[in-house]
């Protein structure tokens, strides 16, 4: 009886370990639906993202005020009549040079050799 036993388990036990262990098994399963729904969440991201790039096609096609902002933003374009104004910070290394095209600055770089320093040496 005890040997019955042993035979029957081991039995079960070969028919148990495809089903949770082999290929197509359950934790194959429980890893392919972690898959998917990550891959779900991918494909709404970029869902999204595809949905953003339309709307800003069809602003480029049919609206001027996008092309005129991409023109000013990307290329620095302007409209004739404006005026290109630049604020630098007042800590910036170009606030302290001198203009590049200012007549000033070339004599003055002509004459002395060395940069004028505007800050007293401590």
């Amino acid at each position: 009886m005890r040997l019955l036993f042993l035979v029957l388990l081991v039995l079960v036990v070969l028919i148990q370990y495809p089903l949770w262990l082999g290929k197509g098994g359950w934790f194959k399963v429980w890893d392919l639906q972690k898959q998917i729904v990550e891959r779900h969440e991918t494909n709404e991201g970029l869902r999204a993202r595809n949905a953003a790039l339309e709307a800003e096609v069809r602003n480029l096609e049919t609206g001027v005020g996008a092309i005129e902002e991409r023109a000013r933003n990307e290329l620095g374009m302007m409209r004739e009549g404006e005026v290109f104004v630049q604020i630098v910070p007042p800590n910036s290394p170009a606030a302290n040079s001198p203009a590049v095209n200012s007549p000033s600055s070339n004599n003055a770089t002509a004459n002395n050799p060395k940069p004028n320093n505007p800050r007293p040496n401590r």
